[in-house]
């Protein structure tokens, strides 16, 4: 889900209004330990207080298993914000998170094949 080109949030000359930072009221900490693979989904309930547009968005991400990383490419924001907005949406109960599961076998030939896969549908 891309975010929208235009609107009072984005001007085509300057790109983005408001600074990364600013989105996480200028937090660079997580409250909840996350990595890139962490998986992240929604639990179904709401936030109990008002949050920003962006950790709307985000939730909007979470209906389904989506990693960290996904979440932070689809907002357009560093890993470091996304994961303070994602940790608050956890703190709150909105979305859970759990670490991904560890391979035994990296080299294993069901993940190759899995990320060939992958990488062969966004060619």
């Amino acid at each position: 889900m891309p975010l929208p080109t235009d609107g009072p949030w984005l001007d085509d000359a300057a790109g983005r209004l408001i600074r990364p930072y600013a989105v996480s009221g200028g937090r660079t900490r997580p409250t909840t330990a996350l990595d890139l693979l962490t998986l992240v989904m929604s639990t179904g309930s709401g936030p109990q207080t008002h949050l920003g547009p962006e950790h709307a968005h985000a939730m909007d991400l979470c209906q389904g298993p989506t990693s960290v990383a996904e979440v932070a490419a689809y907002l357009r924001l560093p890993v470091t914000v996304t994961k303070v907005l994602l940790s608050d949406l956890v703190d709150c109960g909105a979305i859970s998170a759990r670490p991904p599961h560890s391979f035994d076998h990296p080299t294993d030939r069901f993940l190759l094949e899995a990320v060939l896969d992958g990488l062969r549908r966004q060619l």
